[in-house]
């Protein structure tokens, strides 16, 4: 499972889907357009972390954001 979700061809999709969607940074403040040239070159070396259990993502970004429900109320 592991390996289908690593796939080059799974990446790839994933990776357009968030440019197409103009994804925000992450908590790292990485844009979709610094992304690219890092993952070329850091691909192999954050796959294998992956594989072997050793990558740990940084913390979510916590944002005030409303929900559907609170902007009705206001």
């Amino acid at each position: 499972m592991l390996e289908r979700i690593l796939s080059r061809d799974n990446l790839n999709k994933a990776y357009k889907q968030v440019k197409r969607n103009h994804g925000a940074p992450g908590i790292d403040g990485m844009t979709v357009e610094a992304a690219l040239p890092w993952l070329r070159e850091n691909r192999d070396e954050l796959l294998q972390c992956i594989r072997e259990g050793r990558y740990k993502p940084s913390s979510v970004r916590r944002g005030a954001r409303k929900s559907p429900n609170q902007m009705e109320a206001e």
